[in-house]
């Protein structure tokens, strides 16, 4: 394997989220008494930590197959081209010069991204665009990756 990055929540998130559980134990303590709120609290953390956990899930990888996003998998005689974008380039990627059709793993909470030319008429996504902390790494890797089936 040659680059693994698992794109989970900031820890901003994961306060935001206990502190919402918090003033819900609050409310519902008022209401409906103490062991009613101490439930209630459980649970309701329980179902942050969850929804937290789960939408930090997305795991990309860059191996021999070829580049994991999430569940999507792109093989590596497909790969044109590669190129590691910042946060302003990012933006613009996603707003003003975006191509509706391009596949996207994005996360809001993640400034960088790497961009992902196919090489596959049949494809009708022309790019993937795909969030990465480390944008460089991963476009190395890619890079890397699609550099010996070129030759």
């Amino acid at each position: 394997m040659n680059y693994r990055e698992r794109l989970s929540v900031p820890p901003a998130w994961w306060v935001i989220g206990m502190f919402f559980s918090l003033t819900f134990v609050t409310a519902v303590g008022f209401y409906a008494g103490p062991w009613v709120a101490v439930v209630a609290g459980v649970v309701t953390a329980a179902g942050v930590a969850g929804a937290l956990l789960w939408y930090g899930r997305v795991l990309i990888v860059v191996d021999a197959d070829g580049l994991h996003a999430g569940d999507a998998l792109l093989e590596w005689p497909w790969v044109a081209d590669v190129q590691a974008l910042d946060k302003a380039a990012t933006r613009r990627r996603l707003g003003p010069e975006a191509d509706h059709a391009a596949w996207l793993v994005m996360r809001a909470f993640v400034p960088g991204s790497v961009e992902v030319t196919l090489d596959d008429p049949d494809d009708p996504h022309p790019y993937w665009l795909v969030s990465s902390r480390h944008p460089a790494e991963l476009a190395a890797a890619i890079a890397h990756a699609i550099s010996p089936s070129r030759t």
